[in-house]
């Protein structure tokens, strides 16, 4: 399944659906595709966004399994790889519609 967000702010996005779902759970909707979220409610929902990316990152590394294997970097493996220092456009749709 695919989700595509859009906006009038912004152009579309489509996500994969497991990956949109996540997000949507994060921003504290339903998760009931198809849906809106609301222009009085983009902010709050993008702050919870954003405190569940920030809580994410200040998690505790999960203990690798397969420690023993060899790390292979996708950003070196990538054809997606020049885009990694690109900002999240994910977000930015977000910001872009609460302005």
């Amino acid at each position: 399944m695919l989700v595509t967000f859009t906006t009038d702010a912004y152009a579309d996005i489509t996500m994969f659906g497991d990956v949109a779902l996540a997000m949507l759970k994060m921003m504290g909707h339903s998760a009931t595709v198809p849906g809106a979220v609301l222009a009085e409610d983009v902010p709050a929902a993008l702050a919870r966004l954003t405190a569940a990316i920030d809580a994410d990152k200040a998690a505790p590394p999960v203990e690798d399994k397969n420690a023993d294997e060899p790390v292979v970097s996708i950003m070196k493996k990538s054809p997606l790889a020049p885009l990694a220092g690109q900002t999240n456009p994910t977000l930015e749709v977000r910001q872009e519609s609460i302005r």
